[in-house]
């Protein structure tokens, strides 16, 4: 009698122990087809990282086949775990090229902008009075009460995001252009969201914007003391919030151009 209800019991814990692993088993296997899922139909990732991609995919496949096998749940764990890697690797050297990708763009639009500007630095006397005058007033969206103001809308930025798109880079460099030959005019860069999202989130995200802008003037040569950059967030929109179109007109970057003297308009 003791040594069936002792075999009653093994049996039993094992039982519970298969269990156990099998749940594991079919944790690890749901988390690596999620992983994998995410990443196979990627265009980016099949791009840059096809191997790796691959690898996660026979990885799955195996613990697929083992999953199915009694007491196999340990195997099915370890190539789920590696399944669930390969993807994570791949994913990982996607975005790697990307921003790679994306410095190498970067680097030639701004090495084409400095070549323009020294172009621009050829022309006679004459020729840059009549550009400046051409400039400016291009450059004067609106004479407001605080003075020469540009806008730079959220057109030139991807949603939520704080980088400059390679059309903004027109707009950028005749602005430069005009700082250069007015070499006492400065400019505050301001920026301002819709209100959409945590207002700190916003402040943070117009901050960076009118950064982007202030860095790049910088990188093309104008000293950064002629530069002053504030931040407003959703404060002191242009028009309703309740509308897309609204919405789009709120999230810009506005350029407070000085006068001759370098006198910048009041604060807001």
């Amino acid at each position: 009698m003791d040594q069936r209800i002792v075999g009653t019991a093994v049996l039993l814990s094992l039982a519970l122990l298969g269990g156990c692993a099998s749940q594991q088993g079919r944790e690890a296997l749901s988390a690596a087809e999620a992983s994998f899922l995410a990443v196979k139909d990627d265009t980016n990732v099949l791009r840059s990282a096809p191997k790796d991609l691959i690898r996660s995919g026979e990885s799955l496949a195996r613990a697929e086949r083992l999953s199915s096998y009694w007491g196999s749940a340990d195997d099915v764990v370890h190539y789920a775990y590696l399944s669930q890697r390969y993807s994570e690797i791949a994913r990982q050297h996607s975005e790697l090229n990307l921003n790679q990708e994306r410095l190498v763009r970067l680097e030639l639009e701004r090495e084409r902008l400095q070549l323009a500007l020294r172009e621009a630095k050829l022309l006679s006397a004459q020729q840059q009075g009549l550009w400046v005058e051409e400039q400016a007033i291009q450059l004067a969206a609106s004479e407001t009460d605080r003075g020469l103001m540009m806008t730079l809308g959220d057109v030139l930025f991807d949603a939520g995001r704080s980088e400059l798109k390679a059309s903004a880079n027109r707009t950028i460099l005749k602005l430069v252009q005009f700082l250069q030959i007015n070499p006492r005019r400065n400019v505050r860069i301001e920026g301002y969201t819709d209100n959409r999202g945590k207002a700190a989130e916003n402040l943070e995200l117009s901050r960076a914007r009118a950064q982007t802008v202030a860095d790049l003037l910088i990188d093309l040569g104008i000293d950064a003391r002629r530069i002053e950059v504030k931040a407003y967030g959703e404060a002191h929109p242009l028009a309703e919030n309740a509308s897309a179109r609204g919405r789009a007109q709120n999230r810009r970057v506005e350029i407070l151009i000085s006068d001759e003297q370098g006198k910048l308009g009041a604060l807001r």
